[in-house]
């Protein structure tokens, strides 16, 4: 049996938004079965509890943002990829400010918070989003496909003009060990040139070589260079992780996408949730044996995991 999870004990964590530039603490606290991953936040009087799924998603501009207007939580997807790669599905999260802590721009430093603190298994079975038929959306030249498979694999391809990224493609099989070490420490990136416009957007008010790859024209300008050759993929598995872990469950299913981003994932997600025949809801002892073992966390984390 694979059984629904959550942080052992209360966290606290402050950084800086990455977009509005401001300090941010966010805290989460341990959720019973069944909650879910909900938001709240707590400089707003009054403002109500917002749930992180697929249909609460507004803007997704440069971000996936929960909610819309002034109770909004924005840049939550690379929280949500953590929680996804370690299995756990119940967290209140109390956040003090507009957006997520950006960290070092990857999931790394939450994957280390939650390590720190552990994670309890609840006494409730995780269910699994089983896809039965391929489900498409298509903007432009970019798309993005979900279609039946044994377990989630994810198949990206992006495409850029600079030098250093040019086409990169990458196929990735979930597994909790390998989200942690393939996945979770690659960084956001962003081109030098498009920081003016970003700004004038209200973007990216927060970034620094502290928390971005940032290229300009020919090369990488961050002096410890890239974590891996093809961090840029990897990160946008990463992204794509959180933004899929929006529709509620664990995910037996293909994920391919070609230059897709943060839009494209949520539409994908709303178009199988509209189509009830693409896909049914099951226990995980219903599952094959390999979609399970996905869920089990390594060895080397295992005195941490309660």
């Amino acid at each position: 049996m694979l059984y629904q999870r959550t942080i052992a004990k209360k966290v606290e964590v402050t950084g800086i938004g990455i977009h509005s530039g401001k300090k941010v603490t966010l805290t989460l606290h341990p959720a019973e079965a069944d909650f879910g991953i909900q938001f709240k936040r707590t400089d707003l009087p009054d403002a109500e509890v917002l749930k992180a799924t697929a249909t609460t998603v507004g803007a997704t501009e440069n971000n996936t943002t929960i909610g819309e207007g002034l109770n909004a939580v924005h840049t939550v997807e690379h929280l949500l990829s953590v929680f996804y790669g370690l299995g756990i599905n119940n967290v209140y999260c109390e956040i003090d400010g507009p957006e997520v802590p950006i960290m070092d721009g990857s999931g790394a430093s939450f994957v280390f918070l939650l390590k720190e603190i552990g994670i309890t298994t609840l006494n409730k079975s995780k269910e699994f989003l089983v896809v039965l038929e391929p489900v498409k959306v298509e903007v432009g030249d970019k798309w993005a496909m979900i279609e039946p498979s044994s377990k989630l694999v994810i198949d990206s391809t992006i495409v850029f003009t600079h030098p250093i990224i040019k086409t990169q493609k990458k196929s990735f099989e979930f597994s909790c060990e390998s989200f942690i070490n393939e996945i979770s420490r690659a960084r956001t990136f962003g081109m030098l040139r498009d920081v003016d416009m970003l700004k004038r957007k209200g973007l990216v008010k927060g970034g620094s070589l502290d928390n971005a790859i940032v290229l300009d024209d020919f090369k990488v300008i961050n002096a410890d260079g890239l974590r891996f050759g093809d961090e840029f993929i990897r990160h946008k598995i990463l992204d794509t992780i959180g933004d899929i872990s929006l529709l509620g469950y664990e995910i037996a299913g293909k994920i391919t996408t070609f230059k897709s981003g943060h839009n494209l994932h949520n539409l994908l997600c709303r178009k199988l949730l509209e189509t009830p025949s693409a896909y049914q809801i099951v226990s995980a002892s219903s599952l094959q044996k390999e979609a399970i073992e996905a869920f089990e966390l390594p060895r080397s984390l295992a005195s941490s995991f309660h």
